[in-house]
């Protein structure tokens, strides 16, 4: 990364001044290896978010940051709609509402491991994944404005899951203000056979061991302990947040001269947040995140299924379903003063530290869990939101480990056979429906994980509760 306009403010903190049309600094929270390893372009990317109308504080780029569209993805920025504030369809991303939900089972990996791979035969069989992969329920006409109202309400209302369930997860389990009316005929067809579905790339479902605990009291109140399994699901909106995705990225394209928006690049298209295309973008988006939502709800409840007809002491209790994709209305002290802004969250997950009302009354002392997916092979995390990450970047963390190279490097690299067998080696079942995909999502292609979730534990913007390892891994 070229470091000219970069100055360190601490061994995890790298600030670039406004100069030009930037109206905010960028901030990026990286340890110095991490900073070598990003490219170009997320430099570029952060500091031309920093360029948009009404923005606040600092655009942010969280240590996992990588080459995105427009925005870099692990970017972080909030918008004020009182002051020419905008909301941009390229700083959510094309999987609205992408996210993890992880499954407490209440079995020990001893029990588990006897039993690993027909587990991973189960699962594989169970939950549909790769591309275009289809499941068996069929959505249409109200049904299918029901279900992007309702988010994981709607799912478990439908009979997936657990009333229960609806307290682990963001918005108690519903967007509020989703527009299906404002979500194309085209982007409900892709969605109409796709739920209960993973999808293909860095989406999975994964069998995890608590292999280490950091923080004794919050991972007790998490339910967390060392030696026991737990279920991580990532996925998204599917179909449906991708076609909203590419349609609002357009047409914001396509109106931001008429609007008075001077874009520093084509892919931050964007308009006012009190615009009419403004509003109807956050319309369709809030309808995309309860599909995400409802995606997850639906799977958690099919590998529930497989579960309790292997294991039938198993109990799975959500522990928190997250989203890292998203655009969000919150109050942040801001100023001297406390201000409802419009947070984008691209490849980032909220962070709410302990006390905020926003929190299940049972967490709410701890800090919200934040849910950090590693790369197939490697460990992920959970942490928790602490009260300084609010000030750091609106109560925002990283995601995941972040790509350190292209899918096109990584399969002139690897093959996905190589990567099965490698793992297979170390304990780890990989069931996958593409050898193409499993060598794009090969471990080297990601950033160490490890240093990644130390560097947002250092910089505060949440703190370490748990190590996961993984046992099986399912992939599209």
């Amino acid at each position: 990364m070229d470091k000219t306009n970069l100055s360190q403010v601490s061994t995890v903190e790298w600030r670039v001044e406004p100069s030009g049309a930037m109206r905010v600094p960028a901030i990026i929270y990286a340890d110095e290896r991490l900073i070598d390893q990003m490219d170009d372009k997320v430099f570029e990317q952060v500091t031309n978010v920093a360029k948009l109308p009404g923005i606040v504080k600092a655009s942010y780029a969280m240590p996992d940051a990588h080459w995105g569209y427009g925005f870099p993805i692990g970017g972080v920025a909030a918008f004020d709609p009182d002051r020419g504030g905008v909301v941009s369809a390229g700083g959510v991303g094309f999987d609205i509402s992408c996210g993890v939900r992880s499954v407490l089972t209440g079995l020990s990996r001893a029990e588990i491991e006897p039993f690993k791979r027909i587990l991973a035969d189960a699962l594989f069989a169970k939950i549909p994944a790769g591309v275009g992969s289809t499941g068996r329920i069929r959505l249409g006409g109200s049904d299918m404005d029901a279900m992007l109202a309702g988010g994981a309400r709607w799912a478990v209302e439908q009979g997936y899951g657990e009333a229960a369930d609806l307290e682990r997860v963001e918005e108690g389990g519903a967007m509020p203000a989703a527009r299906p009316d404002q979500v194309s005929p085209r982007a409900k067809r892709r969605q109409r056979d796709e739920m209960g579905t993973l999808g293909s790339g860095n989406h999975y479902l994964e069998v995890q061991e608590v292999a280490e605990i950091y923080d004794t009291d919050a991972a007790a109140a998490f339910g967390l302990r060392a030696g026991e399994v737990v279920v991580s699901i990532h996925c998204g909106s599917r179909g449906l947040g991708h076609q909203i995705g590419t349609e609002f990225l357009r047409d914001m394209a396509a109106a931001a001269p008429d609007l008075g928006i001077a874009l520093p690049d084509r892919e931050l298209a964007c308009a006012p947040i009190h615009s009419a295309i403004g509003e109807r973008y956050l319309g369709a988006m809030r309808a995309g995140i309860n599909c995400a939502l409802a995606n997850r709800q639906i799977i958690g409840h099919l590998t529930r299924e497989v579960f309790a007809a292997l294991f039938s002491k198993a109990r799975l209790e959500l522990l928190f379903d997250v989203s890292h994709n998203t655009c969000k209305v919150e109050e942040h002290e801001i100023d001297g003063g406390r201000r409802r802004v419009y947070i984008h969250r691209k490849g980032a997950t909220r962070a709410f530290g302990p006390g905020h009302p926003d929190l299940p009354e049972s967490l709410r002392p701890f800090g919200q869990p934040v849910l950090i997916g590693g790369s197939m092979g490697t460990a992920s995390y959970v942490l928790a939101g602490t009260a300084a990450s609010e000030a750091r970047a609106f109560s925002s963390a990283c995601h995941g480990a972040g790509r350190a190279m292209s899918r096109h490097r990584a399969l002139k690299q690897w093959r996905g056979r190589q990567i099965v067998d490698q793992l297979a080696d170390r304990g780890i079942v990989v069931k996958s429906h593409s050898s193409r995909g499993a060598a794009e999502e090969a471990p080297g292609a990601y950033k160490d994980v490890d240093a990644v979730v130390e560097a947002s534990d250092r910089a505060g913007l949440a703190r370490k509760v748990a190590k996961l390892s993984p046992l099986v891994c399912v992939k599209g």
